[in-house]
């Protein structure tokens, strides 16, 4: 018997590691700022065509001028001063 319980306790505690060590990883919500564009910014330019300029609200409420971009086959608005990657 103790020897099964001590299995269990091992698994557990590599449960609780594996679990620990994930929290802080990109995509987590641990408080960052969200990668990627927000849904705005996809909103912004359904209907449009790539090229056009548009401004829409960001994360903070603030009007952003952009322009229809391609990312990854969609159209986003990319705003004048985004950093490039």
């Amino acid at each position: 018997m103790g020897k099964s319980r001590s299995v269990l306790m091992t698994l557990i505690l590599m449960g609780t590691l594996s679990a620990c060590s994930h929290a802080g990883q990109p995509g987590s919500s641990g408080g960052k700022r969200p990668s990627g564009p927000p849904p705005e910014a996809f909103e912004a330019c359904e209907g449009l065509a790539e090229g056009e300029h548009v401004s829409f609200a960001g994360r903070g409420g603030e009007s952003l001028e952009a322009t229809c971009e391609k990312l990854d086959g969609k159209l986003v608005a990319v705003p004048e001063n985004a950093p490039r990657r």
